[in-house]
């Protein structure tokens, strides 16, 4: 078996107790790591005043990993710049928010060659290397400049825009060929891999040979489709451990007698969170009989704290959230709790099982895990309901949910009228349909599916 090399921004440390710290994305890459053997390797999130190239290694429980600290400089450009203010508002359809920086674009290209330099050495002959998502795009391309003829995959985490709006980047065809120096790309969804088709079809004048691979000259690439999962068996355990319990028992004990509805998300504008709370103020508006009956735990950790489109949104959801509270709260409840902080997974576990329903509804997503952390969580005979956004990745999937048009006040309203009062058998229904998905196609599967496409690769790509 081939060996495997991870490349990725952020590495997540090994532990022996990583299921309980670290997300499903890193649970998968580490279970894969310890059953192949290789090494993990990207930016260690510090700083240093000058680049080195230097790299810190770190042993634990069966995994290496590698990592090199960036300049100031390249943080600014390539992370906070052409990663977080151009790609990922582009990515997920936000062109008004899109800045196109020529200093961002040369961060970015300068850290894909930092990358490139510095795990060079550390890739065998017959490792399988594995790069992840939108920072690291042109990252095969400096591999393949640098003599590397390995099987080369990518996967991207994101949505991949319609073409009209990726033609609004500059270097859109540099970034897409790019791509075409990696064996195997995965996408989420068939409308995420359908609009790279369409990209490649129509502005480079792609084509498709017998095998169904994308062809633009004398290159090839199989693109697929590989949603990813959770670990669906670690996380039904964790929600019947005695933190989880603990957890579910502190929620019930604070909401006697009231429904619990819970979002969890990122503070992040592609998660909808304005459009949620005026949605759940249309319902408490709509159905007066309901309110002191219902509440909203919003968890909402900060990210990307430097980015001035996310400092706006904390202000916006602070001064909403307000308002809401102030218009509808009464002595002895409070229409929304708003928590700007993380919490453990057991935890997390424990409230997922106390709520009613779970809001997971972002204007537009990847694939979105909190969907199916929150049905893994669920208890079997009594199950919450899953309201989800129609423009989620998970939807495809998740088709038992109670799907929604986010931006609709509305159909959102509607929609939790609809949770809050559905009898105990169509719970259950929709529930075991879900579930059975969540468990069938968890993360381990998708990492199977993905890394069986790249090994299979009969001649790697020289060019």
């Amino acid at each position: 078996m081939s060996r495997l090399v991870v490349i990725s921004n952020r590495v997540a440390v090994p532990s022996k107790d990583a299921s309980a710290n670290q997300g499903g994305l890193a649970v998968a890459l580490l279970s894969a790591l310890r059953e192949r053997g290789g090494i993990w390797f990207g930016w260690s999130g510090e700083t240093t005043e000058h680049f080195t190239g230097e790299i810190h290694r770190a042993e634990g429980d069966g995994v290496t990993t590698a990592t090199i600290d960036l300049e100031e400089q390249d943080i600014d450009e390539y992370y906070n710049g052409f990663a977080n203010r151009t790609l990922w508002p582009l990515f997920h359809y936000r062109i008004d928010l899109t800045e196109f920086e020529r200093d961002f674009e040369g961060g970015y290209k300068r850290v894909n060659a930092r990358f490139a330099d510095t795990v060079r050495p550390l890739i065998g002959d017959d490792d399988l290397v594995w790069v992840h998502d939108y920072h690291l795009i042109p990252l095969g391309a400096r591999l393949r400049e640098r003599g590397v003829t390995n099987r080369l995959g990518f996967f991207l985490h994101t949505p991949w825009p319609p073409s009209r709006l990726l033609v609004s980047l500059p270097s859109h065809k540099r970034l897409v060929e790019a791509l075409f120096a990696y064996d195997v790309i995965g996408f989420h969804t068939e409308d995420w891999l359908d609009s790279f088709h369409r990209y490649v079809v129509d502005m480079m004048g792609g084509t498709f040979d017998e095998d169904g691979c994308v062809v633009v000259g004398s290159r090839r690439v199989r693109a697929i489709v590989a949603p990813i999962g959770i670990d669906t068996a670690e996380f039904e355990a964790a929600a019947v451990s005695p933190e989880a319990r603990f957890t579910m028992e502190r929620m019930q004990m604070s909401s006697t007698g009231r429904s619990l509805m819970v979002g969890v998300d990122r503070l992040d504008y592609s998660k909808g969170l304005r459009e949620r709370f005026l949605g759940y103020e249309r319902f408490l508006h709509n159905h007066p009989d309901r309110r002191g009956l219902v509440y909203l735990l919003q968890v909402a950790p900060p990210s990307r704290e430097k980015v001035n489109t996310y400092q706006e949104i904390r202000a916006d959801l602070d001064a909403l959230s307000g308002r809401i509270n102030g218009e509808y709260a009464d002595m002895d409840w409070v229409p929304i709790r708003y928590v700007n902080q993380g919490y453990p997974r057991p935890q997390l576990a424990g409230i997922y099982r106390a709520a009613r329903v779970a809001l997971v509804t972002p204007l537009r997503d990847g694939m979105n895990l909190v969907a199916k952390e929150y049905v893994a969580a669920q208890d079997p005979q009594d199950p919450g309901v899953l309201i989800l956004s129609s423009f989620a990745g998970a939807a495809a999937q998740m088709t038992d949910a109670v799907l929604v048009n986010p931006y609709s006040a509305e159909e959102l309203a509607d929609a939790i009228d609809q949770a809050l009062s559905m009898p105990r058998d169509e719970r259950r229904r929709r529930w075991q349909a879900l579930i059975a998905g969540v468990r069938r196609e968890d993360v381990f599967w998708w990492c199977d599916l993905f890394l069986g496409e790249l090994a299979a690769v009969k001649v790697p790509v020289t060019g």
